[in-house]
């Protein structure tokens, strides 16, 4: 089921199936990717319980074993809405734990997801995790939204005409992903050195994702060098973002919040022991919120 909201020239349209972002439009312009199968058929994918592949078939956790996919099963179910504004600017679903869920990871959890426009142009997706079993729960949330390269209504023309842009200048590595879908340190690239902008290029995807930790002020803008439109992400909480497109020509670029990561060729098979996991007690509650604005 879509369900749509709007506020002035900006809409959003969020499918419950996964509770995904389909479609963000402003002035009827879409800059959210369209699922064309031939590269990708997702838009906006959410993460959870976890993000990235998770390096092992079983996972231990404090209370048995867990079976994750690659970036969690949240996206693979549907989700109940269950609370629409009355001014029909946000909206709320609800995905919660069932036999299925608790064969592979052995908990009881409430996730919601909540999709809000604010101002002009910005939308506000922010996740409420719940902790409904009775010891503490480890799980990490994350977003995958993809967006239109180009841009509409911006002066860019080709890939390479884009940057993702930083609030200031710093230097950065990346991990690079290895068989398995894991990553490694062992030979990490240099990513960008005192600089506030990372050219768009394909061969920066040679190794499928480029992973930033401690990005400054938690924002990235990804805009054409020609100047128009851009679109701004903010993801205060979370301590990672995954920048993605598909070689060799994908007409897209996914900035990807995450808590955690993907799995570390030097991580071992505790759940609890990932990089930026939360573990929440017995009735606690995690929001985390990050914010897209097309600027």
């Amino acid at each position: 089921m879509l369900t749509t909201i709007t506020h002035e020239a900006l809409s959003a349209s969020i499918d419950s199936a996964g509770a995904q972002l389909m479609s963000l439009s402003l002035h009827g312009d879409e800059f959210l990717w369209q699922r064309d199968p031939a590269y990708w058929a997702k838009t906006a994918p959410n993460l959870f319980p976890n993000a990235g592949a998770p390096g092992f078939d079983v996972l231990r956790s404090a209370v048995g074993e867990c079976r994750l996919p690659k970036h969690g099963f949240a996206r693979d179910y549907e989700h109940e809405l269950i609370r629409t504004a009355p001014d029909g600017t946000s909206v709320t679903f609800e995905l919660t734990d069932r036999a299925e869920t608790r064969e592979i990871f052995p908990y009881c959890f409430s996730l919601q997801t909540t999709y809000e426009l604010k101002g002009a142009s910005s939308l506000a997706q922010t996740f409420v995790v719940e902790n409904r079993s009775d010891t503490p729960m480890p799980c990490s949330v994350g977003g995958h939204p993809a967006f239109n390269v180009p841009i509409p209504g911006d002066g860019g023309k080709a890939f390479e005409d884009y940057e993702i842009a930083f609030e200031q200048p710093w230097s950065a590595t990346s991990p690079k992903m290895i068989e398995g879908g894991i990553m490694s340190y062992a030979d990490p690239f240099e990513v960008l050195t005192d600089s506030d902008a990372l050219p768009l290029t394909r061969p920066l995807f040679a190794y499928d994702t480029v992973m930033l930790a401690d990005v400054p002020k938690n924002t990235v803008t990804l805009k054409s060098r020609q100047g128009g439109r851009a679109i701004r992400m903010e993801f205060p909480g979370f301590g990672f973002i995954g920048i993605w497109s598909m070689a060799p020509d994908a007409p897209f670029v996914a900035l990807e919040p995450w808590m955690t990561h993907a799995a570390l060729d030097t991580d071992d098979d505790v759940l609890e022991h990932r990089e930026g996991m939360m573990v929440l007690n017995p009735d606690e509650k995690k929001s985390v919120t990050f914010t897209i604005t097309i600027v």
